[in-house]
């Protein structure tokens, strides 16, 4: 019972009981059960613990038996007689002869897990009324340090830990179901065109390489400033939006058959900005001319019809500028659980914000978050990363792992790590002298077969190959497309 203090008529302080939702008998019965056949706590320690009786003498018996248990020693009323006799609240209810009443009154064994379930979910309700009274307290008391934006993310962090209590550990599972999985997976990519498992990127090479976008893996996408990083995941984005298809799955659930809901942070660009480089691609208008408003009347009614086109596109926008990982998290939660969530892209990890002073500390934490939230949520996470200044100090600046910068933790919590590079980039400003005509000649058809040409190189794919992937890169419109072979365009080979 809970104590609630309120005021009557005349000023008087009144103090009333308040009765939270819970079963006695449920509770007596269960442990009952377990000091009668002590196998049964094996089926149930899964669903209920300690915290979740609310008598806290049952608690106790419950814990004390568990531990027993645990040493795989005999819990029986005449067992925990010894470790509970000095039990102020079991002398309360009888003393140690209440053991050998719950004993006495012991129901079959199969009931037991239903029992089980039924003290869970009154333990639930009961941590909803605390939650709720917590956020209604906070909210009644106005001080400095706690803003009304903070209280309404802690609100939601509580809802959602309470929500997804006891889903996220799944303990041991059997092989069978394992493998059954496995053999899901492996089903849903034989059927589906291309031979995806995961969500398509919209690229064909790409795709082969990765085998699409897999639910619950971390991708990192690295790259020096100019790359195009950004540029590559606004195309995913757009890509995987735009053949968002809702259907039923496999399992029976409403869900996306093809493409998915995107959610995408971009602490660097506003939300405007990036909805321009969308459109640029979109309409195939260059974003320069969309900024200046330089456009002719064919180009506007084209960006136009393009703007119409991406309204109904499941993309979604949060553009606050250092947004620390917590809050990063629980806005992804709150967008699945109001929109549906099936890829989500960061723009970029250096600029998220971690509780640790030390810096590489903070890298860490950041980049377990987002595994974190990948796992939870089993959704692909796409976090774009900065590079260290040592790719330019080196001749060959195509980028390696070890330029990840200022953490090695980005590595090792990654599933896939991507460079992006542009070799063209690097060798425009490498043009000599216009007096040597030799080395203008040379520098031109090296510039030429490079060309609107970019380079993913895969680093690190955890359950694939490593590798370079070409792809076209047009620069006016900020897309990346697939790359035509020579045999694609026509071109034969003489003998």
């Amino acid at each position: 019972m809970n104590e609630i203090t309120t005021f009557n008529a005349t000023g008087v302080e009144e103090t009333t009981q308040e009765l939270m939702p819970h079963s006695t008998e449920a509770e007596q019965q269960l442990l009952g059960a377990i000091l009668t056949n002590n196998d049964i706590f094996d089926r149930v320690a899964s669903v209920v613990g300690p915290q979740h009786f609310y008598d806290p003498v049952h608690a106790r018996i419950f814990e004390t038996a568990a531990a027993r248990i645990a040493k795989n020693a005999l819990a029986s009323p005449v067992t925990l007689k010894a470790f509970l006799e000095d039990d102020e609240g079991l002398k309360e209810l009888g003393g140690p002869a209440y053991l050998a009443r719950l004993a006495g009154a012991a129901i079959s064994a199969f009931a037991a897990r239903d029992y089980a379930q039924m003290i869970y979910d009154f333990s639930v309700r009961r941590e909803l009324i605390k939650v709720g009274r917590d956020i209604s307290d906070k909210a009644g008391r106005v001080a400095v340090d706690s803003e009304p934006k903070e209280q309404i993310v802690e609100a939601e962090q509580a809802l959602y830990n309470l929500a997804e209590q006891g889903s996220s550990d799944s303990g041991f599972q059997s092989f069978l179901r394992a493998v059954t999985e496995a053999v899901n997976v492996a089903n849903t990519a034989y059927q589906r065109e291309g031979g995806l498992a995961g969500i398509s990127t919209g690229l064909i090479d790409l795709d082969g390489k990765l085998g699409g976008l897999h639910k619950s893996d971390l991708l990192i996408l690295a790259g020096r400033p100019s790359m195009g990083k950004t540029s590559l995941a606004t195309n995913i984005a757009y890509n995987v939006a735009k053949a968002y298809q809702k259907g039923k799955l496999s399992d029976g659930s409403e869900g996306a058959v093809d493409g998915g809901v995107v959610g995408f942070f971009s602490l660097e660009m506003s939300a405007e900005q990036l909805a321009g480089r969308i459109l640029a691609e979109a309409s195939e208008i260059s974003s320069h001319k969309i900024r200046q408003g330089d456009m002719t009347e064919g180009e506007f009614r084209r960006f136009v019809d393009a703007a119409k086109n991406l309204e109904s596109c499941p993309l979604f926008i949060d553009d606050t500028a250092a947004i620390p990982i917590s809050q990063l998290s629980a806005r992804a939660r709150r967008l699945k659980r109001t929109h549906g969530l099936d890829l989500l892209i960061v723009d970029y990890l250096q600029l998220v914000r971690g509780t640790s002073e030390n810096r590489v500390q903070e890298i860490g934490e950041i980049s377990m978050g987002l595994k974190a939230i990948a796992k939870e949520l089993n959704i692909p996470v796409i976090a774009l990363s900065q590079l260290s200044r040592q790719v330019e100090s080196r001749e060959d600046k195509r980028p390696q792992l070890s330029d990840l910068r200022e953490s090695g933790s980005i590595e090792q919590d990654a599933d896939v790590v991507m460079f992006v590079y542009r070799g063209e980039y690097y060798v425009e400003r490498e043009k000599p002298d216009d007096s040597n005509m030799e080395a203008i000649a040379a520098w031109q058809e090296k510039m030429s077969s490079l060309h609107a040409k970019a380079e993913v190189i895969v680093g690190k794919q955890r359950h694939g190959p490593i590798g370079t992937i070409e792809l076209a890169f047009t620069a006016e419109f900020t897309r990346f497309g697939d790359l035509v072979k020579p045999w694609q365009s026509g071109a034969v080979e003489e003998y």
